[in-house]
């Protein structure tokens, strides 16, 4: 039980959890503006504005800086770790998105047969770099805010 203690107390756990909730939530209520309806499956789905991936590496890099220090190797480690996840974000996931929205197109308009029952592939996948852009700030902003927070 102690060792689940110290895993919901750790700071560097809670914040970056915290952020990435947030940019969830931001996203679900842009969404829900932009549509005006509200969609439960923006809550739990990846793609969308801000990038919550970007705002929890975002977080967890930042909050690392904090605690640990500006020039210690775990921010090297996390910082690097956040590029990656944010190039993926914003590269491989977006170019996959596009490619099922093409594929996608391409099953309506040509393979419209009734023995074709095959789903159609998830096009929100990725992330444009603004997107991306936002939710780093977004997890920069929630860890130079609740660290000193957190550490009283």
């Amino acid at each position: 039980m102690q060792v689940f203690l110290e895993i919901f107390t750790n700071r560097l756990i809670v914040i970056p959890l915290l952020a990435c909730i947030l940019a969830q939530i931001i996203k679900v209520s842009v969404d829900t503006v932009t549509n005006r309806k509200f969609s439960f499956r923006y809550l739990v789905s990846t793609g969308g504005m801000p990038s919550s991936h970007s705002a929890l590496v975002g977080a967890l890099a930042t909050g690392v800086g904090q605690i640990l220090g500006w020039s210690s190797p775990e921010f090297a480690i996390a910082s690097i770790f956040a590029g990656i996840v944010m190039y993926d974000a914003a590269g491989v996931r977006q170019a996959a998105g596009k490619q099922a929205k093409i594929l996608n197109q391409i099953m309506d308009e040509f393979l419209n047969h009734e023995d074709l029952n095959e789903e159609k592939l998830k096009e929100l996948l990725g992330h444009t770099p603004f997107q991306v852009l936002v939710g780093l700030l977004l997890g920069i902003l929630s860890s130079i805010f609740l660290v000193p927070l957190l550490s009283q």
